[in-house]
């Protein structure tokens, strides 16, 4: 009988992941925004001045979801995605609980190895340890635009990554959303999509209060994006769970490929 830690390679990727994409936030957020970086933007304002960090995080997605941690654990990255997932019945419990775990000790993990080696630069305000909050706007709209961005983002891999034709395009497609929220969205929620991004940057900036709404909007975009899914193209429709899905790696999700005799 499999126990829980068979897949703890997966696991360990899975937190790599999301790890690598706080460190690069942090980064290149510092690098941008805090006032004594020579590269900081300081006399631009609106959506043009989001474009930089909109690229660089992008492009900072597509690299870890092609990356060996990517296409080990499928690149995930983020409990909704993972739960929604399980509701197309392509991801077991236990490994549910495993990849959860991983990607909130991945994003606490990835923010507290940033500070630590930027110094604390991440601390200022102009930085803010890259934590997500609603906007002027309010909490509604916050609440709103993460529903639909997240809606977007889940449909498009749905989309995309079963379609054996044009699957190995899944990252890119990811990619340029994320450029694109982060430049356009931003704005009115921070662009977080995902929970365990969000949580550790929040214990640090202590902006808990609007934690719920990164907890249960993804999640409600994702699901509802499944559904809509679903119904157009049936459950048959699902392949599997990875985002990248190379053959010669081993696949430890409910998965319609052939693969390879591959077990570690």
């Amino acid at each position: 009988m499999r126990t829980f830690f068979d897949h703890w390679p997966e696991y360990l990727a899975e937190a790599g992941c999301l790890g690598l994409f706080m460190v690069s936030a942090a980064s290149f957020a510092t690098l941008l925004q805090h006032p004594a970086s020579p590269f900081a933007f300081a006399h631009a304002s609106g959506w043009t001045a989001r474009i930089p960090m909109g690229v660089a995080m992008g492009l900072t997605l597509v690299s870890i979801i092609y990356s060996p941690l990517g296409v080990r654990s499928g690149a995930h990255m983020n409990p909704a995605v993972t739960l929604t997932f399980l509701r197309l019945g392509k991801i077991a419990s236990a490994d549910v609980v495993g990849y959860i775990a991983a990607q909130f000790a991945g994003g606490a993990g990835g923010i507290l190895a940033a500070t630590y080696v930027l110094r604390r630069l991440p601390a200022d305000p102009s930085v803010n340890f890259v934590a997500t909050v609603p906007g002027s706007a309010g909490l509604f709209a916050a609440f709103a635009a993460e529903v639909v961005i997240s809606f977007g983002m889940m449909l498009t891999v749905l989309t995309v990554s079963n379609r054996p034709r044009v699957a190995r395009l899944t990252g890119i497609c990811g990619g340029l959303l994320v450029a694109t929220y982060i430049t356009f969205e931003a704005p009115l929620s921070g662009m977080s999509m995902n929970a365990a991004r969000t949580l550790g940057p929040a214990l640090l900036a202590h902006t808990e209060r609007s934690l719920w709404i990164y907890f249960t909007a993804p999640l409600l975009g994702m699901l509802l994006a499944a559904e809509a899914y679903v119904r157009r193209r049936g459950s048959a429709g699902v392949i599997c769970a990875k985002l990248h899905h190379p053959m010669h790696v081993r696949c430890i999700f409910k998965c319609g490929y052939r693969h390879e005799r591959v077990t570690v």
